[in-house]
């Protein structure tokens, strides 16, 4: 069992290390006098999953590496990891992913000043969070369902998988991904979810990696930065945990 100090110290700096690479290929590819500006998508969504697979890495001996609340969630109503515990995961993951959006934003500190002096500067509240290509709330919502459910439903089933994981509910006893090749499964997972699932909102699939880098692009003097856009910011908070739940939910149906 994790003790309440492990969890805090590996779900903060599993979780700053997740966001400092997923904030940082997303400002490398939007930023100009970025070696990476303009490098597409498949850039974003391979950069996001080598953020999973260094912080999940890293966090996993101290606390199982959940590095999202869904996750966390997920793994609760599956019975993997006590309700007890729920709270400090996901406020170590929150203080955790606004470390990692501060120091994301301090490594391309010089192309966040260059980009604002530029005619045409990019937005920048998409270096830090989501938003949807078409703004259509209930359809958002649904698809941060569903793609919640692509990453948390196999996540929970990898471990009941003999070949690669230990035969039991993923939990504290074990690490929620049951053994060390499953984080490298679930950094790919996320890639695919990435490049398959994320076309409409961006994929935040995870409440923490959304909500404190949104709120450190709120507070943060970013120059010419626009709108931190709080009024979308509940989809990808609500879509993720509903996800997670269902997820949970079907686990304990099939099993």
């Amino acid at each position: 069992m994790y003790s309440n100090g492990d969890i805090v110290v590996g779900e903060v700096i599993g979780t700053a290390i997740l966001i400092l690479f997923g904030a940082g290929v997303c400002a490398a590819v939007t930023l100009h006098h970025s070696k990476a500006k303009n490098a597409g998508w498949v850039v974003i969504a391979f950069g996001w999953g080598m953020a999973v697979l260094a912080g999940a890495y890293t966090a996993a001996p101290l606390s199982g590496g959940h590095l999202n609340p869904a996750v966390t969630l997920g793994s609760a109503v599956a019975g993997g990891t006590e309700w007890s515990k729920v709270p400090l995961y996901v406020l170590a993951q929150m203080v955790g992913a606004v470390i990692g959006a501060v120091l994301a934003w301090a490594l391309y500190y010089a192309q966040f000043a260059a980009n604002a002096e530029q005619s045409k500067a990019q937005p920048t509240l998409g270096i830090f969070s989501t938003a949807p290509e078409i703004r259509k709330p209930a359809a958002n919502l649904v698809t941060e369902i569903i793609a919640t459910i692509g990453l948390v439903l196999p996540l929970l089933f990898f471990g009941q998988n003999k070949g690669i994981g230990i035969g039991q509910v993923p939990g504290e006893q074990a690490g929620i991904y049951g053994s060390g090749i499953n984080v490298l499964l679930v950094a790919l997972l996320v890639v695919g979810i990435g490049l398959s699932l994320g076309g409409p909102t961006g994929y935040a699939i995870n409440p923490a990696r959304d909500l404190g880098p949104r709120l450190v692009h709120a507070l943060l003097p970013i120059p010419n930065k626009g709108s931190s856009d709080w009024s979308y910011s509940w989809i990808p908070v609500a879509g993720p945990l509903i996800g997670a739940v269902l997820s949970g939910l079907v686990f304990n149906a099939a099993f």
